[in-house]
C-alpha cells in the first residue's frame, strides 16, 4: 500500500511517505484530515519519554497545536529506558499514563521509541477511548527516500530486539538493506545536557562508522533523543547522508486525532474542564532543574516544572 492507513494523502499529494507513527486504537474509524485552522484549542496532550529525548516530540506538537496546553513526563530518574527490561517499562508507562489521565489530557503521545515497542499496546488496551499515538523507526519513509537502497538504523538495544521493530523490518524492509546500529550509552550521554561533549563525539563516531563502511545513504534516527546530535551525526557520516527524524509525523498525527476526538466530543454547550492557552507543563523525576535548564537552552521552551516520582 502507499497511501499511509492513518494520515491519508489525498490525489493532488501523491503517496504519503510520513508515516512512521503507531495507529490508534480507534484506527476503525474512517479517515478524518483536520482543519488546517485546528489550533489545539480545548485540548490538553500529555507526552512523555524516559528522559530528556522526546522534547523533540513535543517542539513539534507546539509547533503544530501552539494553543494546546501540553503536559511532559520525562523519567529521568530511571533513564535510559533502551538498557531497560521489558516488565520495568510496561511498570513506569502505566504508572506515568495515570498520572496524565489524573491530569485530564485529551490524548497521550508515548515520546519514546523503546515504551513505544513495549507498552503501547498495553496503554490502549487499558484506554480503549483514548487517543494514543506512538514513535518507532521511520523505516518506511527512509527506504522511500534512499536512492541506493541501504538504509542504517540508529536506535537503543532494547529497540532493535523488539518484536515491534521485527515487524517493521519485514513489512517495509524487503527490497532494501537494512543496517542497524544499537547505540548503548547514547541516549543516556544525552540526557546530560552538553550536546558537545567529547564523550558524546566518541560515542557518535563510534555508532557511524559501521554505517559509513555499509555505504548508506539514509539513516534513522530511531531514538528521539538522537535529533538533539543531528549535526555530529552529520558530521560523522558524511555529506549526502539524509538523516530521518519522525517527530514531524508524529505531531501532524496528534493533530488529526485531537481534532477527530474534540469533534466527536464537543458541542456547542460543551464548556469543558480547561481552556487551552498553549501552556507548557513540565514533570521530571529526576532533577526538575535540570529539564528546566534543557528545555530553555535546547528549545526555548518555558514552562512550569515539578518533580515527579
Amino acid at each position: 500500500m502507499t497511501i499511509c492507513d492513518f494520515c491519508p494523502a489525498s490525489p493532488e499529494r501523491g503517496p504519503c511517505f510520513f508515516c512512521p507513527v503507531t495507529k490508534t486504537a480507534s484506527s476503525e474509524r474512517p479517515p478524518f484530515s483536520p482543519s488546517p485552522q485546528f489550533r489545539g484549542e480545548n485540548t490538553h496532550i500529555g507526552v512523555f519519554d524516559s528522559g530528556l529525548g522526546g522534547l523533540s516530540v513535543l517542539r513539534a506538537l507546539h509547533a503544530r497545536l501552539p494553543q494546546a496546553d501540553l503536559t511532559y513526563v520525562a523519567d529521568s530518574g530511571h533513564a535510559p529506558y533502551g538498557e531497560r527490561d521489558d516488565e520495568f517499562i510496561i511498570e513506569r508507562s502505566a504508572h506515568i499514563c495515570d498520572f496524565l489521565l489524573a491530569r485530564s489530557v485529551d490524548a497521550i503521545v508515548v515520546a519514546c521509541n523503546t515504551a513505544t515497542a513495549a507498552a503501547i499496546h498495553l496503554i490502549r488496551q487499558a484506554h480503549p477511548t483514548l487517543p494514543v499515538v506512538g514513535v518507532e523507526p521511520g523505516v518506511k519513509p527512509a527506504v522511500a527516500r534512499s536512492h541506493n537502497k541501504r538504509v542504517g538504523v540508529l536506535a537503543t538495544p532494547s529497540t532493535l530486539a523488539s518484536e515491534k521493530y521485527k515487524r517493521l523490518i519485514e513489512n517495509h524492509g524487503p527490497g532494501a538493506t537494512i543496517v542497524p546500529q544499537a547505540c548503548p550509552g547514547l541516549a543516556r550521554e544525552i540526557e546530560a545536557g552538553e550536546l558537545n561533549s567529547p564523550a558524546l563525539r566518541d560515542l557518535v563516531e563510534r555508532f557511524s562508522a559501521p554505517l559509513r563502511e555499509a555505504g548508506v545513504d539514509t539513516v534513522v534516527l530511531g531514538c528521539t533523543h538522537y535529533p538533539f546530535v543531528a549535526p555530529l551525526f552529520k558530521a560523522a557520516l558524511g555529506n549526502g547522508i539524509d538523516l530521518m527524524d519522525t517527530s514531524e509525523a508524529v505531531a501532524t498525527q496528534t493533530a488529526r486525532l485531537c481534532a477527530a476526538h474534540s469533534n466527536e466530543n464537543v458541542t456547542s454547550t460543551d464548556l469543558r474542564t480547561h481552556q487551552s492557552a498553549g501552556e507548557i507543563h513540565l514533570f521530571s523525576s529526576g532533577t526538575p532543574q535540570h529539564l528546566a535548564d534543557v528545555a530553555r537552552h535546547w528549545l526555548g521552551i518555558q514552562g512550569q516544572v515539578s518533580s515527579f516520582k
